[in-house]
Order: C-alpha cells, then structure tokens, then sequence
C-alpha cells in the first residue's frame, strides 16, 4: 500500500456523510438489509468511500444471506488490514481500508471456497466502480 492518508476528525465529517462517518469514522454498523450494495450484482470495483483504494472485485462477491455486502477476498492481500476487535463482547476480526485506517465491517472464516473467507462489509464504506 502507498502512503496513507491522514485526516483530521473535522475533515472526515466534511467529506463524508453522516452515516459513513459513523460507519467509518467510529465503527459503526448500518442494518442489515438497508445498505446500498447488499443486493447489487452490480459488476466493477468496490473502492473505500473514504479515500478511492481498490478494495474489492464484485467476481468475489456472493449472497451471504446476512444483509451486508459480502465477498470471499479482497482484491489484493495489501487493500484490507484486519486487527482484533473486542466490542460487544465478542472477538471478531475488524477489517480496515489499509490506506486511510476506515473502518469496512468484519471477516468472518464461514465463507465459501477458495478462501473460506466472508469479508461482511458496511455499504456505506464502499463506493462502486461499475466496470465499463
């Protein structure tokens, strides 16, 4: 990944809308089944709604039937960091934009194969990039 992106809190609110903020900014969550790209088919790009890195192909995204944007793999090992996640009283594996640090929803390990990976995405995280 090339050089991260570093915003003031002020500069996120400005850009962003209320809802990514929350979702991004403060680790939120949007409901299941509300978000924008929960049931698009859709094919292109997914890229982070904060900063325009690639973060996932749509060939890699399937119906989960959780209600969230879901996919088997990110569009490279270096798009999406992961760390622990201790909220809720639950560990989980947070995944985070590897550029500007946004938060993107969580990995699970119930997803198909090749990976077995279920990357469980927040739409208002993600910007699609219809392929043309």
């Amino acid at each position: 990944m090339t050089d991260k992106v570093k915003k003031s809190e002020a500069e996120w609110r400005a850009e962003l809308t209320p809802a990514q903020f929350h979702v991004m900014r403060e680790k939120g969550t949007e409901p299941a089944f509300t978000g924008q790209y929960w049931d698009d088919h859709t094919p292109g790009i997914f890229v982070c709604a904060g900063c325009g890195a690639p973060l996932f192909d749509s060939s890699a995204k399937f119906d989960s039937g959780t209600g969230w944007p879901s996919f088997f793999k990110a569009i490279d090992d270096k798009s999406v960091a992961t760390e622990a996640d201790h909220s809720h009283f639950m560990v989980r594996t947070e995944a985070l934009c590897a550029k500007c640090d946004a938060h993107l929803g969580h990995v699970f390990d119930d997803g198909p194969g090749p990976t077995g990976l279920r990357f469980c995405m927040n739409s208002a995280s993600l910007k699609l990039v219809p392929k043309k």
